[in-house]
């Protein structure tokens, strides 16, 4: 269980991350919502922090930070902007979470294999090719 909780914990939070983001109110703007949304992410991670590391400080957590947490910041406010507004635009939640977890697929694929030398198989070029026909067939 200890391999497979962060991935359930991942995909319930995507679903109701994604319902959020569908059923966001069309009258408020996405970066002004946010702000409550992010309100509420430092209220739960400040309190998760002091139940599950209790022998700890942020304070000290800190001294070990770097830019990636800076930069995962920008991301993911990009990442939830992006989200309501692709709903806004009018993606159906049946596809447009598909089209954009396929083509992330695809970069983090060539990036793996470009930055970090992992194996670009066959098997993985036909996984792009079939990615791309699944993307062209949800949108026909």
């Amino acid at each position: 269980m200890q391999l497979w909780w962060p991935i359930l914990l991942i995909v319930f939070s995507n679903i109701l991350y994604q319902l959020c983001a569908k059923m966001a109110p069309a009258k408020i703007h996405p970066l002004a919502g946010l702000t409550v949304t992010y309100a509420v992410s430092l209220l739960v991670s400040a309190i998760a922090f002091f139940l599950l590391v209790p022998k700890s400080s942020l304070l000290e957590q800190y001294r070990h930070l770097n830019f990636s947490y800076v930069l995962f910041g920008l991301a993911l406010v990009g990442l939830e902007a992006g989200c309501i507004a692709m709903y806004k635009a009018g993606w159906p939640i049946s596809a447009g979470q598909l089209v954009h977890s396929a083509l992330l697929a695809v970069c983090l694929l060539l990036i793996g294999a470009f930055f970090f030398h992992e194996e670009l198989s066959a098997s993985r070029i036909a996984g792009i090719l079939l990615i791309f026909c699944g993307i062209f067939l949800l949108n026909r």
